[in-house]
């Protein structure tokens, strides 16, 4: 039985038809939904007024908002749904998050894939992955 859907997603649109399957599948399933991502951060965090600045350079603030308006919708549209974010290589945390929520299913995106070879983050999480994978073809 799958009770829990983990979906990985990094705002692209790759990942946003990744989250789309995800998203019907626990519909369907009467599933909780996940959305899962990971970021590496570049820039200091800024400080004060400059909550714009921070956006605009810190990819952990640009994940979160993305997270939270795609967490936003789900819960609209009637899906139990909620966020993890965590710093680090994105298929490790992915990988790392679905455990730690106890995904039944992690859908991703195909992302990088060319010919018969997955591109490195979706290869590696099919690989490494404590539960199913459902890969989608978006490319």
């Amino acid at each position: 039985m799958v009770s829990t859907i983990a979906a990985a997603t990094d705002g692209s649109a790759t990942a946003g038809k990744a989250v789309e399957m995800a998203r019907d599948l626990a519909r369907r399933l009467d599933a909780k939904l996940v959305l899962l991502s990971a970021f590496k951060d570049s820039a200091p965090q800024a400080r004060g007024d400059a909550v714009e600045v921070q956006w605009a350079t810190s990819n952990s603030a640009r994940i979160r908002e993305i997270l939270s308006r795609a967490e936003d919708q789900m819960r609209r549209e009637g899906i139990d749904c909620t966020t993890r974010v965590d710093e680090g290589d994105a298929a490790d945390v992915v990988v790392r998050l679905a455990a730690e929520c106890g995904a039944d299913l992690l859908v991703i995106g195909n992302k990088g894939m060319q010919r018969r070879v997955l591109g490195s983050v979706p290869n590696t999480v099919a690989h490494k992955a404590p539960c199913s994978v459902l890969v989608v073809k978006t490319t």
